[in-house]
């Protein structure tokens, strides 16, 4: 006879913020990988502004792009108008990093949620990335309220 009893539930993992960063540079993108992964993202990283989109559309980890303005073959404002004209892409929050004169008024018209000016100072990328907050986390947080914690009975 088959047993009735159904197998325990497994926790889902705790989810872990996805970031994707857009820079030509290969030493920002590296840099960033390095410390973003060591507080404890997921973190990816792209040349331009059209690989930035064909990641989004193949990858749904990501809940931040930070983005550099002045890239190859499709730029950031280019990048940001595409993917705000993409209902599945337009809701991840975008930060801006740019050592442009004009970057901080071309990120607030581009919708960006924060700059961070180049050179890039670390503490106020880690700044910019926690006043965003991981969408995705605080939906998983909002669904999961009522619930007992896991071995915990009511």
């Amino acid at each position: 006879m088959a047993s009735t009893e159904a197998a325990p539930a497994i926790p889902p993992a705790p989810h872990r913020c996805g970031i994707l960063v857009v820079d030509d540079d290969p030493e920002i993108r590296e840099l960033l990988r390095i410390v973003l992964s060591a507080d404890g993202y997921i973190v990816a990283g792209v040349p331009n502004g059209r690989e930035a989109l064909h990641y989004l559309r193949s990858h749904a980890d990501v809940c931040i792009v930070i983005l550099d303005l002045m890239l190859p073959e499709m730029d950031g404002a280019a990048f940001r108008a595409a993917q705000l004209h993409d209902r599945s892409l337009a809701w991840i929050p975008v930060v801006v990093m740019s050592a442009a004169v004009d970057a901080d008024r071309r990120s607030r018209e581009i919708g960006a949620r924060r700059f961070v000016r180049k050179p890039l100072d670390l503490d106020q990328v880690r700044h910019a990335l926690r006043l965003i907050g991981c969408c995705q986390a605080r939906l998983r947080q909002s669904s999961d309220r009522g619930r007992a914690p896991v071995g915990v009975r009511r």
